[in-house]
């Protein structure tokens, strides 16, 4: 099915891991994780970047339901989103670092641009 993947997830327990690496990475900058739920974690963090660059109080609660910290949003709102006013997507960067020692799942640096 196109769209999203299951990662091997219940699908609570796949929503809550995605909103906390995307909060993660909006508080670090930087997160490292693997490949599939970078990607996953990727689409959700650019819908809430582009929320962010409206900058009105809707938006602000439409994050503020999806990011478990009130500090991050702030944070999104006052330092991330203005650097990126006249970028128009591509907020996110995807790293190879190589395989992980004890699976061998593919880890990368997901990092804001």
């Amino acid at each position: 099915m196109p769209g999203y993947r299951k990662l091997g997830r219940p699908t609570a327990h796949r929503k809550a891991m995605l909103r906390n690496i995307v909060t993660d990475l909006f508080r670090e900058g930087r997160i490292s994780t693997t490949d599939h739920r970078a990607k996953e974690a990727r689409r959700e963090a650019e819908k809430l970047i582009t929320l962010a660059k409206r900058g009105d109080l809707h938006a602000r609660r439409q994050v503020l339901a999806y990011v478990y910290d009130e500090d991050v949003v702030t944070k999104l709102f006052e330092e991330i989103a203005p650097k990126y006013t006249t970028r128009n997507g591509g907020y996110t960067r995807i790293l190879k670092l190589g395989p992980r020692q004890g699976d061998c799942a593919e880890v990368v640096f997901l990092e804001l641009v």
